[in-house]
């Protein structure tokens, strides 16, 4: 169990930065959207957006049929894309009386046509098709049709990759997501390696009778593929679409892709840093405030209400802090930021501080215990999980996303990664060298498309809202991991490294383009403390009480017997496992669920790096979740600072 609450506290308290009048530009990116909500943008068409698709190829069903099923099923979806969607059928030519189909159910991010100013102006070019806010829906298609994209994500070098395609014809959206289809039909199989961004799609090229499909680096956009009895491959944003029809589902490696031509996953992605050996660049703290803000400038690009998430944690509030100063340097509103959790509880308490020194109008969101456990259903149903601590942070985080589009905001910014990436985890204090640091957090970002990303993609489109991690930035991700792990040992009583993340915190040690610090001491060398925990230490405890009721001891007794694969370790964990078994029954769902010893959010590697973890493992017990159960390095944070 691994990669469970990277940055949770960062991920449930939410910045809310209504306005989008928000004008940024950084060298060599984007220009943001400028003007009263973001209208006088020349670029009256430039749609994105976070959505849910579906493919199956080579299925026995005739048309017909085949696009009622997938016309079904794509309902099981429709949460993550309600504002439009589409359907494509193709019969093949080649693979006998074989259908393929793309669905897809989009989630509108960026579309100005609703100006008067724009409508005018493309009434007066004669383009019909920036008059229809809804003209960049999906599935998208190549110049001479012959291919089919459907796609989840934002691709944040559309720009340049547009200036490489060779083809004179003109774009038919001004989606971002378009060039991929375009890029494809040039240069093939290596266009997922040309994408930067956040994404999953799949494309059916009917000429040659072929599908290919692609998941980003990390995995933060959620995909799944499945094989069905009649040998037809499935693919979709999430699992529950597939059930029905697959004898086998797996999620979709990130950094790869598969092509119905090899029937096999092909790697992309490789970077040098997978290896500690190749990892030894110094600790340079200004080239990496540099890239972070890069990639925060990076994600502000939307037509909609969008929010930061902040917890009163380092990493949400550097988010945050960032997007305040890039707000203040362009002269636009600053961000009202909104929080979560139990009255009193550890994250309120730091994020009304944070909020109050950064100069935003903050609003508060409480939850109940009882709240949280009423939602533990719906949790792991659309989260599609039975893993502990994902259920215990996505349950703070969906419950907020409920409340975050009942607001009208459709995109999150968010703090996922930076734990991965620098060791921030408290069970981090025990690594033995910087090697083995280095190791440990390849393997966590590896597996972060099972837990936190997982968490953060699934918990917020449930209810129709994006999120972005700009932590998980590709150039960011680069400059983070070709650190030496060395510079991200704790050093107990250092001058420098004496707390978890130490060069992130000094790297923004700092005062900004305004003048002032990017954030007060107490924030910025403020522990790490478990979204889970932060939100208050009764939520763990509630959940575990109730769990305790629920499941009796004889009920426990035979978990080996009801769940033969990956069997509970804890009554909470058995309950979670019941609920989840009645959603999906399946072997090859449980399946999708990883497995293995953690504390604290390790992975079972990391076990070994205490002894008496290590011990406990071995007995069999279940060891804790919590970063409370780091002795000897967690804080109490019940008190604020």
């Amino acid at each position: 169990m691994t990669g469970r609450t990277s940055a949770l506290s960062a991920a449930l308290v939410l910045a809310l930065c209504v306005s989008l009048s928000s004008a940024i530009s950084v060298p060599g990116r984007p220009v943001l959207l400028s003007g009263n909500n973001g209208r006088s943008c020349p670029e009256t068409l430039r749609l994105r957006g976070g959505c849910g698709f579906l493919g199956v190829y080579g299925s026995v069903l005739e048309p017909l049929s085949l696009r009622f099923k997938m016309m079904k099923l794509a309902r099981m979806i429709r949460h993550r894309g309600p504002d439009g969607g589409g359907v494509h059928i193709a019969e093949s030519d080649s693979t006998g009386q074989r259908t393929h189909g793309i669905a897809h159910e989009r989630l509108a991010i960026v579309g100005v046509q609703d100006d008067p100013e724009a409508i005018a102006q493309a009434q007066f070019e004669g383009d019909t098709h920036k008059l229809h806010t809804l003209s960049g829906n999906q599935p998208l298609y190549s110049h001479d049709r012959t291919k089919v994209l459907s796609i989840n994500g934002e691709i944040y070098n559309y720009k340049a990759l547009m200036k490489t395609v060779k083809s004179t014809e003109p774009f038919r959206t001004a989606s971002d997501c378009e060039v991929v289809i375009h890029l494809y039909d040039e240069i093939g199989e290596k266009v997922a390696s040309q994408l930067d961004g956040d994404f999953a799609f799949v494309i059916l090229d009917e000429k040659k009778d072929e599908i290919y499909a692609a998941r980003d680096p990390v995995g933060v956009a959620s995909m799944y593929i499945g094989w069905g009895s009649d040998g037809s491959v499935w693919f979709a944003s999430e699992m529950k679409c597939l059930l029905q029809d697959c004898l086998r589902v797996e999620q979709f490696p990130p950094g790869h892709f598969w092509t119905s031509k090899t029937r096999k996953f092909t790697k992309y992605y490789n970077p040098p840093w997978v290896d500690a050996a190749l990892a030894t660049a110094p600790a340079d703290l200004k080239k990496l405030k540099v890239d972070f803000e890069a990639a925060v400038a990076k994600r502000l690009m939307t037509d909609v209400p969008y929010g930061v998430l902040l917890s009163g944690g380092l990493d949400s509030s550097l988010v945050a802090s960032v997007v305040v100063k890039m707000c203040k340097e362009h002269k636009r509103p600053l961000p009202s930021t909104f929080s979560i959790g139990l009255q009193g509880s550890p994250d309120l308490l730091n994020a009304r501080k944070v909020a109050k020194e950064l100069g935003t109008d903050h609003h508060e969101f409480y939850f109940t215990v009882q709240e949280g456990i009423d939602a533990v259903q719906d949790v792991i149903y659309h989260l599609e999980t039975y893993d502990v601590t994902t259920i215990r942070a996505g349950t703070p985080m969906f419950i907020l996303a409920r409340k975050i589009k009942a607001l009208g905001v459709k995109m999150v910014i968010s703090g996922e990664g930076a734990d991965e990436e620098f060791g921030g985890y408290l069970y981090f204090h025990k690594a033995p060298n910087g090697q083995e640091l280095h190791e440990e957090c390849v393997r966590k970002i590896h597996d972060l498309h099972k837990f936190d990303c997982l968490r953060a993609n699934k918990a917020t489109m449930a209810w129709g809202v994006e999120a972005r991690v700009p932590f998980l930035d590709k150039e960011f991700l680069n400059t983070a991991m070709e650190i030496d792990g060395k510079y991200k040992m704790v050093i107990k009583g250092g001058e420098t490294q004496h707390i978890e993340k130490w060069m992130v915190r000094e790297a923004f040690n700092c005062e900004g383009s305004d003048g002032k610090p990017y954030l007060p001491q107490e924030v910025l060398f403020r522990q790490k403390e478990q979204f889970s925990d932060g939100v208050g230490y009764d939520w763990i405890d509630g959940l575990k009480a109730h769990t305790s009721k629920v499941v009796d001891d004889y009920m426990f007794s035979i978990r080996q017997e009801r769940f033969p694969y990956n069997p509970p370790g804890t009554k909470e964990a058995y309950y979670a496992r019941m609920i989840f078994e009645q959603f999906f029954p399946s072997a090859t769902a449980a399946q999708t669920v990883p497995t293995g010893p953690s504390v604290a959010c390790s992975t079972a590697k990391a076990v070994e790096w205490d002894s008496a973890w290590k011990a406990a493992a071995e007995s069999g017990s279940m060891l804790d979740q919590s970063g409370r159960s780091v002795a000897g390095v967690h804080n109490d944070h019940k008190a604020a600072f």
